[in-house]
């Protein structure tokens, strides 16, 4: 719609000839909402409190202990990997659901490494997840043979590649301005430089196109509750290409990780594959939740997913540009649809009050430090004429000043 005004008339004609559009009805929305935060926390899909219900009820209360066979829950990990493997482009048997991301971010990095042994240089921008940061910081530590951290721009990622460096660290999307990585580029520089490559993809996966295999992607990770609708705290992915199968070794070496787990032997046996990613007892509970999402996420064309993804990203820039001008909102996010993810940021010196006041009537987003209003796109539950209510509503927040009021100036746990 570049050029031209945008009108809520338009955006209703794009929801009634949307094709993704009966995918709202899967999701639990309340009325009186726009939900813009699918980035940080997916929405709850309708299938799930049922489903969770019964393996607490039938699966748990009637079969107890029994359920680990007849119920299928030693399968969980790695049958929930394998569908969002599919997801990812990644090959059978290669992905396992555990833990969370930031422990399977230590496992993936300290792997990596040990591929490199010769090598003491880990590379990554310095606008990455912190966590992500904070965990090759940990490694580094703790494994005390010289290791170091290499901050750089995201644009300087391949001038900073050299012999020193053992592994490649970077988020697909990022989390602060949604830019995205070109993955197959930057993965074919860092093995021209003899690096591994190890991908976040915690705001990739159900989101956007990935394909690891193609990429030639040697480690990945991802998180299960934003766009995967797994349920606060949902278990994690971990990814190993399968020709490294032979030769990684994962740090954590936990019974279920060995190759007979139910022999109880001594000493450690490294399971074959993406098995011995594993570490203890799966979360049972979690995993139920997180596979309906992860189902409902499969329905849906990737390819569908991200034409409606940029669309809506682009009409959400363009409608604050038209209705928000002189406010002081500067777009962080790419214009460029091939380096974006599904988000859109605003930087604006009261983003956080001003995000609060949003909440507060609610058109829900979140407030990234020191400056950002985060708003994240769901194409299977936003709809293109939320977008323009989201924008009224902020250029009615603006206008007004009204996140100049006292209940929005504190900062909260959680933000």
């Amino acid at each position: 719609m570049a050029g031209m005004s945008i009108t809520r008339a338009a955006l209703e004609q794009l929801d009634r000839e949307d094709p993704l559009a009966p995918f709202r009805d899967r999701f639990s929305l309340p009325d009186g909402v726009i939900y813009l935060d699918g980035n940080s926390l997916g929405a709850l899909p309708r299938a799930t409190p049922a489903r969770v219900a019964a393996a607490v009820s039938r699966e748990w209360g009637e079969g107890l202990i029994r359920s680990w066979n007849d119920a299928g829950w030693m399968d969980l990990p790695a049958r929930v990997g394998g569908k969002i493997g599919r997801l990812i482009g990644a090959p059978p048997d290669s992905v396992m659901v555990a833990d969370s991301t930031s422990v399977n971010l230590f496992k993936a990095l300290a792997a990596g490494l040990a591929l490199r042994p010769q090598r003491r240089v880990i590379l990554s921008e310095r606008r990455n997840f912190p966590t992500d940061l904070y965990i090759a910081e940990g490694l580094a530590t703790l494994l005390g043979q010289g290791h170091t951290l290499r901050l750089v721009e995201a644009e300087e990622i391949a001038g900073a590649l050299d012999d020193s460096v053992a592994v490649v660290m970077l988020t697909h999307v990022n989390y602060h301005t949604g830019a995205m990585h070109d993955m197959t580029a930057v993965t074919a520089a860092a093995h021209r430089a003899g690096a591994v490559m190890l991908w976040d993809l915690a705001h990739s996966a159900g989101a956007v196109p990935v394909d690891l295999a193609a990429a030639d992607a040697d480690l990945a990770v991802g998180c299960g509750y934003k766009f995967l609708n797994g349920g606060p705290g949902a278990p994690a992915f971990l990814y190993a290409a399968p020709r490294l199968h032979a030769a990684v070794r994962f740090p954590l070496t936990g019974w279920l990780g060995h190759a007979a787990p139910f022999a109880f032997e001594p000493s450690y046996r490294p399971a074959a594959g993406i098995a011995g990613a594993a570490v203890g007892t799966p979360p049972v509970l979690s995993l139920t939740a997180l596979e309906i999402g992860v189902d409902i996420a499969l329905e849906a064309p990737m390819a569908a997913v991200r034409e409606k993804s940029l669309r809506q990203t682009t009409i959400f820039a363009e409608l604050v540009a038209q209705e928000c001008a002189g406010h002081g909102l500067n777009l962080v996010t790419p214009t460029d649809p091939t380096r974006r993810g599904s988000q859109i940021s605003l930087a604006h010196t009261e983003a956080w009050p001003i995000m609060r006041a949003l909440i507060a009537r609610g058109v829900i987003g979140d407030f990234r430090a020191p400056d950002i209003l985060r708003f994240g796109i769901t194409p299977l539950y936003v709809t293109h004429t939320e977008l323009w209510d989201a924008v009224q509503t902020l250029r009615e927040v603006l206008a007004t000043k009204a996140y100049t009021a006292p209940e929005y100036q504190a900062k909260l746990k959680v933000t």
